[in-house]
């Protein structure tokens, strides 16, 4: 019997929120990046189809314009300008063809730094 595909639930997408709400300002993270810290790499479509599933009452405290693509550049169709801007307010130099040094602003060392420490603090299971 072929296995089928399962897609990505709203659980996956929380743990997308996660790592994102992890990201500080004035730092950015791969889809790719996230993906990673998520413990699912090579899932970095499903990151994207996540921040483009928020809502407007979860949007600001999901830092979506955070994250960009693996070559450093917004690849956001939906607002492109707006994420630019965002960036821009928080210290990244985002160039006019929406190219920023990712290697510059990376956050995913902070991140899962911050990662590890949740996972240390959390109680262990005595079985």
């Amino acid at each position: 019997m072929p296995r089928s595909a399962a897609r990505p639930g709203p659980s996956s997408y929380d743990a997308v929120y996660e790592v994102v709400r992890l990201i500080p300002a004035g730092h950015v993270m791969s889809y790719s990046g996230v993906a990673r810290q998520m413990g699912r790499p090579g899932l970095q479509r499903m990151v994207g189809y996540a921040l483009r599933a928020l809502k407007d009452s979860r949007g600001p405290a999901v830092p979506w314009w955070r994250v960009v693509n693996a070559e450093g550049r917004i690849s956001n169709a939906y607002g492109p300008e707006l994420q630019r801007a965002k960036l821009i307010a928080e210290g990244v130099a985002v160039s006019a063809d929406l190219r920023l040094d990712l290697a510059a602003y990376d956050a995913e060392e902070l991140v899962f730094a911050r990662l590890s420490a949740r996972r240390s603090q959390r109680p262990r299971k005595v079985g």
